[in-house]
């Protein structure tokens, strides 16, 4: 509906604005646009990792703490068994750090520009004035 009314206006005005030598003038104005495709790719990479002796600790701990609340009449034996056990397991360990290799699958993108039409202008001159209208084919 807009179309045929830019479009008549146009041409009407061509109609009278030729009676003054001007001319309408339409202009088609075109964007660039950038359109990405995603593709996947597998990236590696060596990491440090440091030895975990905690699980080694919780451990002696545990057992530490069951033997200490279950031999003889000590005063808070399971907590000091826990805390013997603990050391225990964490002197044992035989955890070590060193390098990982941890890969990951990434999303990354190729661009393609791409100009494409965006508007086009209509300009004409009338009753002293010029004038511009914008409009889609």
């Amino acid at each position: 509906m807009i179309k045929n009314t830019v479009i008549a206006i146009g041409l009407s005005l061509s109609a009278t604005t030729a009676a003054f030598g001007q001319e309408p003038v339409i202009q088609d104005h075109f964007k660039e646009v950038i359109n990405q495709k995603p593709y996947h790719v597998e990236v590696c990479k060596d990491v440090s990792v440091s030895g975990d002796k905690s699980g080694d600790m919780l451990k002696g701990a545990i057992i530490g703490g069951i033997i200490g609340n279950n031999v003889g009449n000590i005063e808070n034996g399971g907590a000091l068994g826990a805390v013997l056990g603990g050391m225990f397991g964490h002197n044992n360990s035989d955890a070590q750090g060193g390098t990982k290799r941890v890969c990951n699958t990434e999303v990354r993108y190729n661009e393609e520009r791409q100009t494409i039409y965006s508007h086009s202008t209509i300009r004409f001159y009338t009753d002293g004035k010029y004038y511009t209208l914008k409009f889609k084919k």
